[in-house]
């Protein structure tokens, strides 16, 4: 029993050590893309309509992270079922090894809004230039078993994040387009990536 329990430890390894260096095609194109156009239809809406939001904390942080909801819950979707189309075999090791790469900068957001909100709201207008910022690096770490175009995208919302930081820094307010463009520009260019990034292109469903 010892040795079926430690012949099938070493398997689990392997499976995890060959998931890590696959190029992991799961992530789908159309939901990113969707997320995309999402982000810069509601930024679109809450500067016509909830103008009030940009000062607003609370209300800002429920639109932005009701978005954001909607957007994983998107990806995830169609990422499980590309997932189990074209990583068969290392379905579970390759989401894994996935979310190993992305969910820190996440949960290093969350917390950091957290933090801020309950210590220094008053600072809330940098929060969605450091939002950028954090996501941009976990863009980066993920780069290694995604295209290498993708670096550019990781690139593009460093970029966004420091120059939403410099323009905010002027007024201190909140403002839809500083979630609405880099998010939206930015989520555009990684379904772009992913679908045209690949050196032999997935034919898309």
């Amino acid at each position: 029993m010892t040795e079926l329990r430690q012949a099938l430890d070493d398997i689990s390894a392997i499976r995890t050590q060959v998931a890590r260096g696959t190029q992991f095609r799961g992530y789908g194109p159309l939901s990113v893309a969707s997320s995309g156009i999402l982000a810069l239809l509601v930024a679109g809406a809450q500067n016509h309509w909830l103008v009030d939001s940009t000062h607003g904390l609370k209300l800002f942080l429920g639109i932005w992270i009701t978005t954001a909801a909607v957007s994983v819950f998107l990806s995830t979707l169609e990422t499980i079922f590309r997932v189990r189309r074209v990583h068969s075999g290392l379905a579970m090791e390759m989401i894994q090894a996935a979310a190993e790469q992305f969910l820190p900068c996440i949960v290093v957001g969350l917390l950091l809004t957290v933090v801020l909100m309950r210590i220094a709201p008053q600072d809330s207008w940098m929060l969605p230039g450091l939002w950028e910022v954090i996501f941009s690096l976990g863009v980066f770490a993920s780069c290694r078993f995604l295209p290498r175009q993708m670096f550019a995208v990781g690139a593009w919302y460093l970029a966004a994040g420091l120059v939403c930081l410099l323009v905010a820094s002027g007024h201190h307010a909140l403002s839809p387009w500083s979630m609405g463009i880099p998010f939206g520009v930015g989520q555009l260019l990684v379904a772009a990536v992913l679908r045209y990034g690949f050196e032999d292109a997935i034919e898309e469903s």
